[in-house]
Protein backbone atom coordinates (compact mmCIF):
# COMPACT_ATOMS: atom_id res chain seq x y z
CA UNK A 1 0.00 0.00 0.00
CA UNK A 2 2.60 2.66 0.92
CA UNK A 3 4.31 2.02 -2.73
CA UNK A 4 0.83 2.49 -4.43
CA UNK A 5 0.64 5.74 -2.68
CA UNK A 6 4.06 7.04 -3.27
CA UNK A 7 4.21 5.81 -6.79
CA UNK A 8 0.46 8.01 -6.94
CA UNK A 9 2.14 10.81 -4.99
CA UNK A 10 5.31 10.75 -7.27
CA UNK A 11 3.00 10.79 -10.60
CA UNK A 12 0.60 13.75 -9.33
CA UNK A 13 3.95 15.71 -9.10
CA UNK A 14 5.20 14.74 -12.56
CA UNK A 15 1.74 15.74 -13.87
CA UNK A 16 2.01 18.95 -11.86
CA UNK A 17 5.77 20.04 -13.10
CA UNK A 18 4.23 19.26 -16.59
CA UNK A 19 1.26 21.43 -16.30
CA UNK A 20 3.59 24.15 -15.15
CA UNK A 21 5.71 23.41 -18.02
CA UNK A 22 3.00 23.90 -20.57
CA UNK A 23 1.65 26.84 -18.88
CA UNK A 24 5.07 29.00 -18.85
CA UNK A 25 5.18 27.51 -22.58
CA UNK A 26 1.69 29.12 -23.41
CA UNK A 27 2.98 32.74 -21.62
CA UNK A 28 5.80 32.34 -23.22
CA UNK A 29 4.42 32.16 -26.97
CA UNK A 30 1.62 35.26 -25.97
CA UNK A 31 4.67 37.77 -25.48
CA UNK A 32 5.80 36.08 -28.84
CA UNK A 33 2.72 36.83 -30.76
CA UNK A 34 2.40 40.06 -28.88
CA UNK A 35 5.43 40.63 -30.90
CA UNK A 36 4.27 39.34 -34.25
CA UNK A 37 1.01 41.78 -33.91
CA UNK A 38 3.01 44.93 -33.25
CA UNK A 39 5.29 43.94 -36.43
CA UNK A 40 2.12 42.82 -38.45
CA UNK A 41 0.19 45.88 -37.57
CA UNK A 42 -2.52 43.56 -35.85
CA UNK A 43 -3.63 46.09 -33.57
CA UNK A 44 -7.03 44.32 -32.95
CA UNK A 45 -5.50 41.16 -31.43
CA UNK A 46 -2.95 43.26 -29.39
CA UNK A 47 -5.69 45.35 -28.00
CA UNK A 48 -7.10 42.28 -26.31
CA UNK A 49 -3.84 41.15 -24.78
CA UNK A 50 -3.44 44.76 -23.17
CA UNK A 51 -4.78 44.87 -19.65
CA UNK A 52 -7.09 48.21 -18.91
CA UNK A 53 -4.48 49.38 -16.51
CA UNK A 54 -1.40 48.20 -18.16
CA UNK A 55 1.73 50.87 -18.11
CA UNK A 56 4.34 51.01 -20.96
CA UNK A 57 7.29 51.94 -20.22
CA UNK A 58 9.84 52.53 -22.92
CA UNK A 59 13.28 52.65 -23.03
CA UNK A 60 13.50 56.46 -23.28
CA UNK A 61 11.37 57.16 -20.29
CA UNK A 62 7.64 57.28 -22.29
CA UNK A 63 5.00 55.78 -19.88
CA UNK A 64 2.24 55.13 -21.46
CA UNK A 65 -1.32 53.78 -21.02
CA UNK A 66 -2.85 51.55 -23.07
CA UNK A 67 -5.12 54.23 -24.82
CA UNK A 68 -1.91 56.12 -25.64
CA UNK A 69 0.28 52.81 -27.10
CA UNK A 70 -2.58 51.88 -29.26
CA UNK A 71 -3.43 55.61 -30.61
CA UNK A 72 0.65 55.96 -31.29
CA UNK A 73 0.80 52.70 -32.36
CA UNK A 74 -2.20 52.90 -35.18
CA UNK A 75 -1.31 56.75 -36.35
CA UNK A 76 2.48 55.85 -37.51
CA UNK A 77 3.90 57.92 -34.29
CA UNK A 78 5.86 54.33 -33.03
CA UNK A 79 5.96 51.74 -35.86
CA UNK A 80 8.41 48.30 -35.09
CA UNK A 81 10.02 47.60 -37.98
CA UNK A 82 11.77 44.12 -36.23
CA UNK A 83 11.86 42.23 -33.08
CA UNK A 84 14.33 39.58 -32.67
CA UNK A 85 13.89 37.64 -29.43
CA UNK A 86 17.97 36.74 -27.82
CA UNK A 87 16.44 35.34 -25.01
CA UNK A 88 13.28 35.00 -22.68
CA UNK A 89 12.02 33.41 -19.72
CA UNK A 90 9.01 33.43 -18.10
CA UNK A 91 8.35 32.85 -13.86
CA UNK A 92 4.96 31.90 -12.86
CA UNK A 93 3.07 32.75 -9.90
CA UNK A 94 -0.46 31.70 -9.01
CA UNK A 95 -2.23 34.61 -10.88
CA UNK A 96 0.56 36.17 -12.62
CA UNK A 97 3.63 35.28 -14.72
CA UNK A 98 6.74 37.56 -15.44
CA UNK A 99 8.82 37.35 -18.55
CA UNK A 100 12.33 38.46 -18.49
CA UNK A 101 14.20 39.10 -22.35
CA UNK A 102 16.25 40.46 -24.02
CA UNK A 103 16.02 41.55 -28.00
CA UNK A 104 16.58 43.40 -30.48
CA UNK A 105 14.28 46.14 -31.65
CA UNK A 106 14.80 48.56 -34.87
CA UNK A 107 11.64 50.77 -35.59
CA UNK A 108 10.41 54.56 -35.78
CA UNK A 109 9.63 56.74 -33.62
CA UNK A 110 8.29 60.40 -34.11
CA UNK A 111 10.08 59.77 -37.67
CA UNK A 112 13.32 59.17 -36.51
CA UNK A 113 14.92 55.09 -36.88
CA UNK A 114 16.03 53.44 -33.89
CA UNK A 115 17.65 50.43 -33.62
CA UNK A 116 18.90 49.21 -30.19
CA UNK A 117 19.07 45.86 -27.86
CA UNK A 118 16.66 46.07 -24.79
CA UNK A 119 16.51 43.93 -21.85
CA UNK A 120 12.73 43.70 -20.75
CA UNK A 121 10.32 42.74 -18.39
CA UNK A 122 6.14 42.31 -18.87
CA UNK A 123 3.75 41.12 -16.02
CA UNK A 124 1.02 39.12 -17.02
CA UNK A 125 -2.17 38.88 -14.53
CA UNK A 126 -4.54 35.91 -15.13
CA UNK A 127 -7.98 37.74 -16.25
CA UNK A 128 -10.87 34.63 -16.04
CA UNK A 129 -9.37 32.30 -18.56
CA UNK A 130 -7.17 35.22 -20.18
CA UNK A 131 -3.86 36.18 -19.55
CA UNK A 132 -3.64 39.76 -19.76
CA UNK A 133 -0.48 42.43 -19.87
CA UNK A 134 -0.31 44.61 -16.95
CA UNK A 135 2.88 46.15 -17.32
CA UNK A 136 6.03 46.10 -19.57
CA UNK A 137 9.14 48.00 -19.03
CA UNK A 138 12.62 47.84 -21.33
CA UNK A 139 16.04 49.09 -20.40
CA UNK A 140 18.67 50.12 -22.89
CA UNK A 141 21.54 48.07 -23.10
CA UNK A 142 25.20 49.54 -23.38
Amino acid sequence: MKKVSLIVILSLGIITAFAQTSQELSILELSKRKFDWLLNKQYDSLVKVLDDKVQYIHSNGWIQSKDEVVNDLKSGKLVYQKVEVKDSKVRLYSNSAIVTGLGRFEGVTNGTAFAMDLRYTEVYVKSGNLWKLASRHANKMP
